[in-house]
């Protein structure tokens, strides 16, 4: 299906927004590129958990989304939002423009990421709060540059995972890169039912351990994350941090079974990316 991301007033708000976003987006595209770089041949062809993706397809696929980031991003912050994902299709978009370079040898695959990781860099590493809170483009449509950064890390932070995991390597865990990516994975999916034109009104409170954190999201035709008071009709989600941000990401089962009730709390997500929850 083709998105159909809200321009103009954002579709999903963080109050407040995280106030360094760039810290776990950088350190995160530095960690995956230094372990790329110690990979042979043969484990760039290794399968990933992405259905039908090598390692070296998930690497060409990041390549395209830095791109994307750091051209959206510009142009926010330049006064110019962009609206290129309006004809964007989750699922065919990116599979084409990886059998697209499946050919091209993985240190060049690694060279790209690298430069583009690095342009990545130069365009978010000095913002300040202002500049955070300009609107630019993400899959749900016009979002705070801050909520960009945050959909570019969990985005990664998940396909290093899809990558590590299948290679037998032990992924790293640093807490504020779980916090960030999991504030963002909860509050995505009902940001896309809200996209869809079919909001849930309601809430989702994540209470975790490993790290030890607290996330609400207030659901409706806008969504809100906070870490307030949590609002009527809440889904309450506790467990393990990564476990929850794996499952909320459409990775594995939540630590403790959603009753059938509570299922929409993964439904835009998993309409968007025809999965099957």
């Amino acid at each position: 299906m083709q998105l159909t991301p809200a321009y103009g007033e954002a579709v999903l708000v963080a109050e407040p927004l995280l106030a360094d976003p760039a810290t776990p987006l950088l350190r995160q595209r530095a960690r995956l590129e230094a372990i790329l770089a110690d990979l042979d041949d043969e484990q760039w062809a290794v399968p990933s958990r992405c259905e039908g993706w090598s390692v070296q397809d998930v690497i060409a696929h990041l390549v395209t989304t830095n791109q994307f980031w750091a051209f959206s991003i510009g142009a926010g912050l330049a006064g110019s939002p962009t609206s290129f994902l309006t004809t964007f299709d989750p699922v065919a978009s990116p599979a084409e423009m990886v059998a697209a370079v499946r050919s091209m040898p993985p240190a060049d695959t690694l060279a790209q990421f690298a430069e583009t990781n690095a342009a990545l860099a130069a365009v978010v590493a000095d913002l300040d709060g202002p500049q955070w809170a300009t609107l630019a483009e993400a899959p749900p449509g016009h979002l705070a540059v801050a909520l960009v950064a945050q959909h570019a890390l969990w985005d990664a932070w998940v396909h290093e995972r899809d990558i590590v995991l299948p290679l037998g390597l032990d992924p790293v865990v640093e807490p504020d890169e779980v916090a960030a990516s999991l504030a963002y994975a909860v509050a995505l999916s009902p940001a896309f039912d809200a996209m869809l034109g079919s909001p849930h009104r309601g809430g989702i409170e994540v209470r975790t351990t490993d790290p030890e954190l607290r996330i609400v999201v207030d659901t409706g035709p806008r969504v809100v994350l906070h870490d307030g008071l949590a609002p009527d009709d809440t889904v309450l989600v506790t467990g393990d941090a990564v476990e929850v941000l794996e499952a909320f990401s459409l990775r594995a089962p939540f630590p403790t079974p959603l009753a059938e009730a509570d299922r929409w709390i993964q439904g835009g997500l998993a309409q968007v990316f025809d999965a099957v929850v």
